[in-house]
């Protein structure tokens, strides 16, 4: 329903629907970011490249409609939509992301799956109102904190590679999703998938599935065990 009702052709998002059609109401900022997030985790369960292409195509509207070129803050509406006398911004954070943070994390992810320098650099960018904000109010920039630690930490990037199905690829990649590392990424495909760029030169050890674990593409040795996968991501 969101690809098919909710974005166009132009990767644009409505708002709303009703009765399998778009409504007149824009997306805003929150729209692309957080519709961006949950295909980039619908790649990561899956790995159907076409939820990461998906995402990309919405992050990149991020980047073109809701980011000011000159110093990287985010806007809640898009440059083309109707003026306001003041355009809306708010990085602030409550129970939920406000749509700065949750663009800066979904951009981040983005990158850390397909290592796309500009979403990275967009991400870092938007990230920097936690410095101003971090300190002096913690509890509403919560979730800014969180994306800030994951990009810290890298974020870890996850490849499992293996034949769908074998018991090994699952028990590997399901350890891979429930890992602890701040904002890890997760791929899985067999190494001959070119959907997904984190797979790409990613061989089966001794013909055995098998786990990488990287930063910024740069990979640990592999491994075969589960346990082994667990405790790299908790460390």
């Amino acid at each position: 329903l969101l690809v098919r009702v909710h974005m166009d052709d132009r990767a644009r998002l409505s708002r709303t629907s009703k009765d399998g059609q778009a409504g007149a109401n824009a997306g805003v900022l929150e729209d692309y970011a957080d519709v961006a997030e949950g295909f980039l985790a619908l790649a990561s369960v899956t790995g159907e490249g076409v939820w990461l292409e998906f995402a990309g195509f919405l992050l990149d509207q991020v980047i073109m409609q809701f980011t000011d070129p000159e110093s990287g803050a985010l806007y809640d509406t898009a440059a083309d939509a109707e003026r306001l006398i003041r355009r809306p911004q708010d990085p602030t954070d409550n129970a939920t992301p406000s749509g700065w943070s949750a663009a800066a994390g979904a951009l981040l992810s983005y990158a850390a799956q397909t290592g796309a320098e500009p979403h990275r650099t967009a991400a870092e960018r938007a990230l920097g109102v936690v410095k101003a904000l971090g300190p002096r109010a913690p509890r509403f920039i919560g979730w800014g904190l969180a994306v800030a630690e994951a990009l810290l930490d890298g974020p870890r990037e996850v490849a499992v590679v293996g034949p769908e199905g074998h018991p090994l690829t699952k028990a590997l990649h399901r350890t891979a999703l429930l890992g602890t590392a701040p904002g890890a990424v997760v791929a899985v495909g067999t190494p001959e998938s070119d959907e997904l760029p984190l797979l790409a030169d990613r061989p089966l050890v001794q013909g055995e599935p098998a786990a990488y674990v990287c930063r910024n593409f740069t990979c640990d040795a592999p491994t075969t065990d589960p346990d082994r996968l667990r405790t790299a991501l908790s460390s």
